[in-house]
């Protein structure tokens, strides 16, 4: 990532300072002389001056920042290397010292330190001047500035004023990466605040300064010199942490690298699926709830992490490595699942997947429940599936359309009664011991028992189904290509489905047009019913993106005429 994160700290003597900073330097890409093996004329020599430059400050003005430095204004003596870590898949070095190592990167840190100590902290943006703000512009680069006070019993006000700021020139990614940037530098945040706690009750048990100070004359002009002059404290003695600089440097570079990888650029060949754009939505959704779980007081335990990522839906990828991890028998393939079912109770369970009624499973292997709801949900649009993999008690059909059960687990009345719903138990052959028949051997280990209250048949449609069942029936196709034909199918109808959402719930047409809509689509003949209900249920599986889009492009449009 082409950032920056440094340390900042309110001298009282000095002001806004710059205290500790970390960028990355991405490997020179190799030139033509290079590649050929010629030398270029002086490559040694401007090798050798960034080797003596090292990570110390430019020459033009260190002298300038050192004649104006005190203790908290120091990190790093002038005469410290400084810190260096590569990473070796990619060769980034990420280095750390006071200072940045180019003029016009010093320039660009020095405002973002002013202005997040400064004109950019406000009790309104940020309650009690702490906490996280955005600013910046093209010219000078964006900022995420985090203020936050350190603990000091010689400080006025028994505190000192910091501030972490990361600096880039991508607006977009700074803002897209704020929930994993807060997360992460409160936690750098805390560790310092606890740490430097400590000191400072200690010095308070040993001499308290409140007392001191209101026995002592107050002088404003010698007001920083009656502390015993340490009115510029260094972080290193409010934490009394030795190793702090290279603790932070560790911190800083493990972040700037995290952020990077977390998201990547990726050339997609023409508009984003609707998958995509649901994973997007889900995943900022997921760091949203996580920032809120963990900035609340106690934080956020691991099994309200696990719920959470559950009632997200983050797990209903179709993914082959996610699928062997699994432990125990599991079914393979929609091809395998087809042929343990059987071909009738196949097509009856995709269809009640495929027109949104809930799919209970109920045994006693979560493994093997588990790799069938992956297969199934492959079936839908992302959007569309709402998944319990397994659980101890029922959970109604609003909150999941996949629900693993435990073998003990009774269904409600009236779920076992309703038409919309459909129930297949998973029984274990008591005769058959797995190490005699083989772990895989699904057909010897279980029984399937599938039942629905739904009366309509299911061998006309959906017309999504029947192309599915017939690429399934050719056992020419291979299962790559039965899962690439399966992809086509679910874009070419998540198209129709667009087509209707636009025409029936954006534009408001009648009854009429819609059926002369749905006649277009290829919806209507055989099967129609299932067809328009297989569209409406993934009408539900549009992302917010699509329709707030759609809906912005039908207002921006009706306004235009008029003006």
């Amino acid at each position: 990532m082409n950032a920056l994160v440094a340390l900042c700290h309110f001298c009282e003597l000095h002001g806004p300072r710059t205290l500790f900073c970390t960028e990355a330097l991405h490997p020179p890409s190799p030139s033509p002389s290079s590649q050929t093996g010629a030398p270029v004329p002086g490559d040694r020599d401007r090798d050798g001056d960034r080797e003596g430059e090292g990570l110390t400050m430019r020459a033009n003005s260190s002298a300038t920042q050192r004649g104006e430095m005190c203790e908290g204004c120091r990190s790093l003596p002038a005469s410290h290397p400084g810190f260096v870590s590569i990473d070796d898949e990619t060769g980034i070095r990420f280095l750390s010292h006071q200072h940045p190592r180019q003029p016009q990167l010093f320039s660009v840190v020095r405002q973002a330190c002013v202005r997040s100590l400064s004109c950019e902290v406000n009790s309104d943006v940020c309650p009690g001047r702490e906490g996280p703000i955005f600013f910046g512009d093209e010219q000078h680069g964006f900022v995420f500035s985090h203020t936050f006070f350190i603990k000091d019993s010689l400080a006025r006000g028994f505190q000192r004023w910091y501030s972490i700021v990361m600096v880039a020139m991508d607006r977009i990614y700074l803002i897209n990466s704020w929930p994993f940037l807060l997360r992460h530098l409160r936690l750098t945040i805390q560790s310092l605040q606890s740490t430097a706690l400590k000191v400072f009750d200690n010095e308070q048990g040993v001499c308290p300064q409140r007392a001191v100070r209101m026995n002592s004359v107050f002088s404003p002009a010698v007001f920083p010199h009656q502390r015993s002059g340490n009115a510029a404290r260094s972080l290193t003695s409010l934490t009394q942490h030795q190793n702090l600089w290279a603790s932070l440097h560790s911190s800083f570079s493990w972040l700037l690298k995290a952020c990077g990888c977390r998201l990547t650029e990726k050339l997609l060949e023409g508009a984003p699926t609707e998958d995509t754009l649901v994973l997007i939505e889900r995943q900022t959704e997921q760091e949203e709830e996580m920032s809120c779980w963990e900035g609340a007081e106690g934080g956020c335990s691991t099994s309200q992490r696990h719920q959470l990522e559950s009632e997200l839906g983050l797990d209903f990828l179709c993914d082959d490595e996610k699928l062997n991890e699994l432990p125990g028998p599991k079914f393979r393939s929609l091809r395998h699942l087809r042929q343990v079912l059987g071909g009738a109770e196949f097509r009856q369970l995709v269809w009640h997947v495929l027109m949104g009624n809930q799919v209970i499973w109920r045994g006693a292997d979560p493994g093997l429940i588990q790799s069938a709801f992956t297969l199934l949900k492959s079936l839908l649009p992302v959007g569309c599936v709402r998944s319990v993999p397994y659980s101890a008690q029922y959970e109604e059909a609003y909150k999941c359309n996949f629900l693993g059960l435990s073998p003990d687990v009774n269904i409600p009345t009236h779920v076992s009664s309703s038409e919309f719903s459909l129930l297949v138990d998973v029984s274990t052959e008591r005769s058959c011991r797995m190490s005699a028949v083989g772990e895989d051997d699904i057909y010897s280990l279980y029984q399937f028992n599938i039942s629905s209250a739904n009366t309509q048949p299911t061998d006309r449609g959906p017309a999504l189904l029947n192309k599915l069942e017939v690429a399934l029936s050719n056992e020419n196709l291979s299962v790559d290509v039965v899962s690439h034909c399966l992809l086509c199918l679910k874009e070419e109808w998540m198209n129709k489905v667009k087509v209707l959402f636009k025409f029936s719930k954006v534009d408001g047409r009648g009854r009429e047009d819609t059926q002369k809509v749905l006649a277009l689509l290829g919806a209507t003949g055989p099967g129609e019913e299932d067809n328009v209900r297989l569209l409406k249920f993934w009408m539900t599986g549009l992302s917010k993106t699509y329709k707030s889009h759609l809906m912005t492009a039908v207002r921006g449009g009706e306004r235009s005429p008029s003006q």
